[in-house]
């Protein structure tokens, strides 16, 4: 299709293709999608008048297969704006997000294996892990039973993260999304939660759990957040 992208934004909307592009490497890289399953994508800030964009990757197309030529540009609505493929299925979900939460950059859906069996038991993952309190600020909360399709998903993604800490929701039945003020962040919680879904659920096997008291996870959360690696 032809673009609408206006000049004022052009260098933008280049940099975000290529980045998110790369950024979709990192899935596969650490075993957090299989096939052509999940997807990134990056919001692109709007300049002089011309409202927000974002960059996600085209449906159905392999992982191997992704550049920055290929990924697909659209409005906060969803729609097409550039590219020549059709966007994700999970497009609406991401510009439901993008569109009630303008602090969020970056937006990630994987059917990472520990995260998406939580998920299938719609079972939040208990915060007992200094790891979890730096990155989540709390347990790993689920999100509700949502059809793909519309933005029921992203409806479902908002209304569980709107007042929550957590970057990460457990759609219940489906799998985890992931929020950052960018992409790389987003990407980061995505690789993050999987790991201890992994952790706590082998943890779990080995005997009871034991959860970390609220006040040190808000100490650990805010030292994480505002302390470290400053």
């Amino acid at each position: 299709m032809t673009s609408i992208i206006p000049a004022s934004m052009r260098k933008a909307v280049d940099a975000a293709k290529a980045n998110v592009a790369a950024l979709h490497a990192e899935l596969p890289r650490w075993e957090l999608v299989v096939w052509t399953a999940g997807n990134v994508s990056g919001r692109i800030p709007g300049v002089a008048g011309h409202p927000d964009l974002f960059v996600i990757k085209p449906s159905g197309v392999r992982y191997d297969d992704l550049d920055a030529e290929s990924m697909v540009v659209c409005d906060l609505d969803g729609n097409l704006v550039e590219g020549a493929r059709s966007p994700s299925s999970d497009t609406a979900a991401h510009a439901y997000v993008y569109r009630h939460m303008p602090q969020v950059g970056g937006v990630v859906h994987t059917h990472s294996t520990y995260a998406t069996a939580w998920a299938a038991r719609g079972e939040e993952i208990p915060c007992v892990l200094t790891m979890m309190a730096d990155e989540f600020g709390g347990p790993i909360p689920v999100g509700p039973f949502a059809i793909i399709g519309d933005d029921s998903i992203g409806r479902g993604i908002v209304e569980t993260l709107r007042d929550h800490r957590s970057p990460a929701v457990l759609m219940q039945n489906h799998g985890p999304f992931t929020i950052g003020k960018d992409a790389h962040g987003a990407v980061k919680a995505a690789t993050l939660l999987e790991e201890v879904a992994r952790t706590v659920h082998i943890s779990g096997q080995l005997g009871p759990l034991i959860p970390i008291e609220q006040a040190a996870i808000d100490s650990l959360y805010d030292r994480y957040q505002n302390v470290y690696g400053q």
